[in-house]
């Protein structure tokens, strides 16, 4: 009987911020992550496959994700929005990396929303990178929903073949996610592991802080033959001793290991 993989635990470059992407790799390699999900943001380094490339090598951990810079805060990173997902797709295969994370279209970009279904599913036949699109969130303007994504923020029942699924983006929307990775089945590629209370925020809590059984999330994975990987995206921004945000991603780490089934790390301890 053939050995069951192991599902790799990934850190997000995100999980560091205000930190960059290098202070990403050293806690990736001081904690004993699987590897990393880079964050195209407007640092020139997370820009830059080359540079990537060498701190790769150097701290020994690989990039498993690229985030296109398809957000908000990163509308003027790398030009237009197909700019944004090839330019990501040409880094994620030098990389070496399998999987490209997209948010859906915003509802101002309509040109781009009526083709991308489509313009992703070329891209991933002719490179071999598979663009994951993230489920998002309802905005909320004065208790009533704004339309901000075309053709909607939940991916589920649209077109996509490969799908991210972001815990704390389906506290927001009010969606269990339970229920979600199973519905989504073979399309499921990535999953952002996090959590959210419900509020109107997107939190990025940790794991089991808040209301998605991220616990049963992680067990249903590990016993379904899902073929992605885990990706720890949490908001460590309030951060202030010495090694807290260490500990926290290190706290982070040993819940994906202990609800996977795999060797629990040792808690880190900070000099």
């Amino acid at each position: 009987m053939p050995e069951q993989r192991q599902i790799p635990v990934a850190l997000s470059s995100t999980s560091v911020y205000p930190l960059t992407v290098h202070d990403a790799f050293a806690v990736a390699q001081d904690l004993g992550y699987d590897g990393l999900e880079v964050m195209v943001t407007n640092n020139t380094t997370s820009q830059d496959p080359q540079a990537l490339g060498e701190l790769s090598e150097r701290y020994g951990i690989p990039v498993l994700a690229v985030h296109a810079p398809t957000l908000l805060l990163t509308q003027q990173v790398w030009g237009s929005a197909w700019n944004k997902i090839e330019r990501s797709v040409e880094m994620a295969a030098e990389l070496g990396a399998e999987v490209v994370v997209a948010h859906p279209p915003f509802r101002w970009q309509n040109d781009y929303a009526e083709s991308f279904a489509m313009g992703i599913r070329d891209l991933t036949a002719s490179t071999g990178i598979r663009i994951a699109v993230e489920n998002m969130y309802p905005w909320r303007v004065r208790g009533r929903e704004a339309k901000a994504y075309l053709p909607h923020w939940n991916p589920i029942p649209l077109d996509y073949p490969d799908v991210t699924w972001d815990l704390s983006h389906a506290a927001t929307a009010g969606m269990p996610s339970l229920d979600a990775v199973q519905a989504l089945g073979g399309r499921l590629r990535h999953v952002h592991l996090t959590d959210g209370s419900g509020s109107n925020r997107d939190e990025h809590l940790l794991p089991g802080q808040g209301q998605q059984q991220a616990d049963a999330v992680l067990e249903y994975l590990a016993g379904s033959g899902y073929e992605g990987a885990v990706v720890v995206e949490i908001s460590t921004r309030r951060a202030k001793a010495v090694g807290e945000r260490e500990q926290w991603l290190g706290e982070c780490l040993r819940f994906a290991r202990k609800h996977l089934d795999q060797p629990v790390p040792e808690p880190h301890s900070v000099q």
